[in-house]
């Protein structure tokens, strides 16, 4: 039997996952970016009263089941039987299996989006009962959901398509198409609003239209892999409930951390007005990291995880799993030292124009530094649960998050009065570490994931730059009131000068400490 160099194989695959990581990543990063310009503009024009807590809420709902139906659920259940049958069979049962998946999940979603569309003052009520008190306000979230939801059917198809391409090793497309959103709520916002009677009902339009834009962009990459197939209906088909069957338990599984911000949503809806927006603001922040880096190391892992699940490789499983959890710690834990220490500076150079008031700055920054707590426990969530759905193991993260959901609630109502808006983060804050503790735990115990050496100097590296970031940005960081009477070039100026110092401060440390490019490429380098 010849030799095989399974350590050049990890380090082989460890390097693709570097290189598929970094598209992502940029692409996210300029989607991101985008979405902070989108979000500067939705604050400047609607302020954090009752108009933008009643889009913030139409959207959110829409919004919350994409993620479960086209980044979460679905395509955790998706990738792993499509990576079956393209390691098993033909290229005739690959597209069969394409278009009857197609056709299943267009047919549920129609179903959902036209009673959703009928039964919009029950949802609003169901997602934002405070909402009930304010019957413009209820009413108004109602008709924008009217508009809104629609959309979870156009993305959710899209992010189908996107996990075709995506395990073709094409992910540049899909993590660029959400640019395609930020655009478009940014033309409404600016164009649309000043024409229409009331104006907010213009970001719900823009939606609505970005969801089209965004599907179509998927489509002619998806006919160059030949697997643009036409959609049939195919519930009797082995291989969509086996799909449906990996789903119904994901829905909770990979989106806990999704029901706990939403659950934030209802409870924050009886609060005073303009905690919704608050929440809304900092939570966008705490997504910058979590989307360019932890999203993305997850999206590029998946599909190797299943490929090396399927050729019952498991020892490049481990090595993988343990190269993602290392990677969330390199950039994670800077990141929320960053939002932590920088909150006030970022959301004042973000948003503090126009509507938005001193006030909320400071209080969207009291709910950032509580979800910045909990960044690093959201980005191992997003990394550890796919080493179970690659497994087609859907029933243990399912408890483990019913767990931490249970907790979460728990946490909410004894944080929430007290505390308000921030108890409601500092809540989803603390189940999420429980949930990723669990995962990780759970896949340790299992044996699926094993520490590779080199442990014990990756913390040391870590703890060192780490605690250079932090000194360096509490002493040049400033007031607080500097920053808010700074005017925009100003808060520009420094804000550009701590980020960029912080990076290479950050990284000079590491690369003084040891750490070299081949420490990313793979645990057995180390």
């Amino acid at each position: 039997m010849p030799h095989t160099d399974t350590s050049s194989e990890a380090t082989s695959s460890s390097t693709s996952f570097v290189r598929s990581s970094l598209v992502v990543a940029t692409m996210t990063m300029l989607s991101r970016v985008l979405g902070l310009v989108r979000d500067v503009v939705i604050a400047s024009v609607f302020g954090a009263g009752n108009a933008a807590d009643a889009f913030f809420v139409a959207f959110k709902i829409p919004n919350f089941l994409r993620r479960l139906f086209a980044e979460g659920a679905f395509n955790q259940a998706f990738v792993p039987v499509l990576a079956e049958v393209s390691t098993d069979q033909d290229r005739h049962a690959l597209r069969q299996m394409v278009a009857r998946v197609s056709g299943t999940l267009l047919l549920i979603l129609s179903l959902l989006t036209i009673v959703a569309v009928l039964a919009a003052p029950l949802l609003v009520w169901l997602f934002a009962p405070g909402f009930a008190q304010q019957p413009e306000k209820m009413a108004l979230t109602a008709d924008m959901l009217r508009l809104t939801f629609p959309y979870l059917l156009l993305i959710s198809m899209t992010g189908f398509f996107g996990s075709l391409l995506n395990h073709a090793r094409q992910f540049a497309i899909p993590a660029v198409t959400p640019v395609l959103l930020n655009l478009s709520l940014i033309a409404a916002a600016w164009w649309l609003a000043p024409r229409l009677a009331v104006p907010v009902t213009a970001l719900a339009w823009g939606v609505l239209v970005a969801g089209g834009l965004q599907l179509l962009l998927q489509l002619p990459f998806v006919a160059r892999l030949g697997l643009l197939a036409r959609p049939q209906i195919g519930f009797a088909d082995a291989r969509v409930r086996q799909v449906m069957k990996l789903m119904l338990p994901a829905l909770f599984g990979v989106s806990v951390a999704q029901i706990n911000l939403l659950l934030d949503t209802v409870l924050a809806s009886l609060l005073q007005p303009g905690s919704v927006s608050w929440l809304y603001y900092s939570d966008r922040l705490m997504e910058l990291p979590l989307g360019v880096f932890g999203i993305a190391i997850a999206t590029v892992i998946l599909p190797g995880l299943s490929r090396q699940h399927a050729g019952q490789d498991s020892r490049a499983f481990a090595l993988t799993l343990d190269w993602a959890v290392r990677m969330v710690l390199l950039i994670g834990i800077p990141a929320a030292l960053a939002l932590w220490v920088l909150a006030e500076p970022l959301l004042a150079t973000l948003f503090h124009y126009g509507a938005m008031q001193t006030r909320d700055i400071l209080l969207s920054a009291a709910s950032l530094r509580a979800y910045a707590l909990g960044l690093l426990a959201f980005m191992l969530v997003k990394v550890l649960a796919p080493g179970y759905f690659a497994r087609q193991d859907m029933k243990t993260p399912v408890r483990y998050g019913v767990w931490a959901m249970a907790a979460n609630m728990v946490f909410n109502l004894a944080l929430v009065w007290h505390f308000q808006h921030v108890g409601l983060a500092m809540a989803t804050a603390m189940s999420a570490f429980l949930n990723a503790g669990l995962l990780g735990w759970g896949l340790w115990r299992q044996g699926v994931w094993q520490l590779a050496p080199g442990w014990g100097l990756w913390w040391l590296r870590l703890g060192l730059a780490n605690g250079v970031l932090l000194a360096m940005l509490l002493w040049l960081r400033g007031s607080v009131e500097a920053w808010l009477h700074w005017d925009l070039w100003q808060r520009i100026e420094h804000l550009g000068l701590l980020v960029a110092g912080g990076v290479l401060c950050y990284l000079l440390v590491l690369l003084l400490s040891g750490m070299r490019k081949y420490h990313l490429q793979g645990p057995q380098n180390n």
